[in-house]
């Protein structure tokens, strides 16, 4: 796990906000420099108020703008979609620690929203031209996101691409393109079958875990999961010691 210590609270402008799939939204943001993040890092969003800031995993960057995918899902979320072309945001991060990019062969897998990490990381592997293949679930065709290159596609209604989830197809697909590494984002559950799929096929797996986060640096303890180093079960924070963890080390509940 890779973390780049560079952590900034600045005020920004909104370049871009739209609609990309039935409940999904992007926005880019303008800073006033160039950006280093790592696939995997989150960013921090002060939503008019409320206290605590939301995090987003980071799903592109391009010279001095940073884009997130986010859904509507509750207070703060309204607040961003309501966000307009020039209006100002205030953000935090890069925070947390993001994927451990290996010059291997590579399988990236995101349920949901969960794709916006993994297709940042398609993007850097793409430049590095590490082979790679992404395969990304979702209920169904409404809620893919337009405009982001997915190589298999899987919906629960069978509306677009395979039918069933991501997992359905997970011992085919590791079959088929044989995969050195896997990268992953998704609900737990979903993160759970994937390490346990990793492990039997002798292959490592990061996985980038979805918590709710409060302070978003380690502070309040409100993200904490149980890991596994050294032969002892500890403590970890999802947003300072994560969201990247190897699927091998995170104690399933």
């Amino acid at each position: 796990m890779i973390n780049t210590n560079t952590k900034k609270i600045f005020t920004s402008k909104v370049s871009k906000i739209e609609k990309i799939a039935e409940s999904s939204y992007l926005i880019e943001i303008e800073c006033n420099f160039p950006l280093s993040v790592i696939p995997g890092q989150f960013i921090s969003v002060y939503c008019d108020g409320l206290t605590l800031r939301r995090p987003f995993s980071v799903f592109s960057t391009n010279e001095n703008k940073i884009g997130i995918l986010f859904k509507e899902r509750g207070k703060g979320t309204r607040y961003i979609k309501s966000l307009k072309q020039g209006d100002f945001i205030d953000i935090a991060g890069p925070f947390g620690n993001g994927f451990n990019i290996k010059n291997q062969k590579s399988l990236l897998i995101g349920a949901g929203i969960g794709i916006a990490p993994v297709a940042f990381l398609k993007s850097r592997l793409e430049e590095l031209k590490i082979p790679n293949l992404l395969i990304s679930g979702f209920l169904n065709k409404f809620e893919v996101p337009k405009n982001i290159i997915i190589d298999k596609i899987c919906t629960d209604d069978g509306s677009l691409g395979e039918k069933g989830s991501v997992l359905n197809y997970l011992g085919q697909t590791i079959n088929e393109f044989k995969p050195e590494v896997i990268y992953a984002c998704g609900p737990s559950v979903v993160l759970k079958t994937i390490a346990k799929t990793g492990k039997t096929f002798d292959i490592e797996t990061q996985v980038a875990m979805e918590k709710v986060m409060a302070c978003g640096i380690g502070v309040c303890r409100g993200c904490v999961i149980d890991i596994r180093k050294d032969g002892k079960v500890i403590n970890a924070a999802v947003c300072k010691d994560g969201p990247v963890f190897k699927g091998d080390e995170v104690v399933w509940q």
